[in-house]
Order: structure tokens, then C-alpha cells, then sequence
């Protein structure tokens, strides 16, 4: 962080309100505790999020693999599987992510793992990642 920079800064809306705070790391680190505490989200069985079904329903009209369209989805880290994620009630999976190139990915309701799907010309690659609660430092933003 710049020495000049103060360690944290308040941002206001175009009418003066409000809307939050950069902190900076030793600000955070003070008072890190009891924000997470207090505004941290809790944990959740399902996910609110809106399906990109119609980037579903294109891929499945455009299909032009050597297979047919695939429905089924198994979590590699907890599991949770089924024949049919469309059909599901309650939903076991949620789609995230769907293109004409290939790539599905779905959030497993039960552990909230990431299951990615990529179709090839004459296979399908499956893969699992766990759900992580924090971000890796890697992808953490960092100072100047």
C-alpha cells in the first residue's frame, strides 16, 4: 500500500449517501473478525441464482456431437448424483455456465462444488472442484 494512501476511505453515491468502505489490509485485518461475524452470509441448501436456460436450450439445439445429449450429473466430491438434472424436484444441481462450445458447469446443491462438463468432438471430460469458503491468495486483490 502507498504510504500516503489513507488506510481506509469512505465512498458516497452521487447524493451523498452512503455505500461503503475500502479498508486497507491492517484495517481489515482489525476488523475483519467482526464483520465476517456479523454480515457474513449463512450457509445456504439451496442457491438462489437464475439459470442460463436458454444458453442450455441452444447448445441443445445446435448440437453437433458424436453422442447424444447428455443429462446426467454426478458430484465427484460428495456423491450427489442424477440421470436427469432438468427433471430434478428439488433441484440437486444448478446450471451455472452453458455454451455452444461445449461447456456446462453446474453447482451441486448439497456440498457446492463446481462440476464442469466439457463436450469434445467425441468425448466428454468431467471434472470436479470443491467448494472453496475463501478465495485463494492468488486471487485476492492486492495493493500497490
Amino acid at each position: 500500500m502507498i504510504s500516503n494512501l489513507p488506510e481506509f476511505q469512505e465512498l458516497f453515491d452521487a447524493k451523498g449517501q452512503p455505500v461503503g468502505a475500502l479498508l486497507g489490509p491492517e484495517a481489515w485485518a482489525f476488523v475483519r473478525e467482526t464483520v465476517l461475524s456479523r454480515f457474513a452470509p449463512t450457509e445456504r441448501t439451496t442457491i438462489d441464482v437464475e439459470e442460463p436456460m436458454q444458453d442450455w436450450r441452444d447448445l441443445v439445439q445446435y448440437w453437433d456431437f458424436k453422442y447424444p445429449v447428455d443429462h446426467d450429473v454426478c458430484c465427484g466430491h460428495c456423491g450427489n448424483t442424477t440421470d436427469a438434472w432438468e427433471l430434478d424436484e428439488p433441484r440437486k444441481f444448478i446450471l451455472t455456465v452453458a455454451n455452444l462450445g461445449g461447456l456446462v458447469t453446474f453447482r451441486c446443491v448439497a456440498c457446492q462444488s463446481k462440476i464442469l462438463k466439457r463436450h469434445f468432438k467425441d468425448v466428454i471430460k468431467v471434472e470436479t472442484k470443491p467448494y472453496l469458503k475463501e478465495k485463494s491468495v492468488r486471487n485476492l486483490g492486492r495493493g500497490i
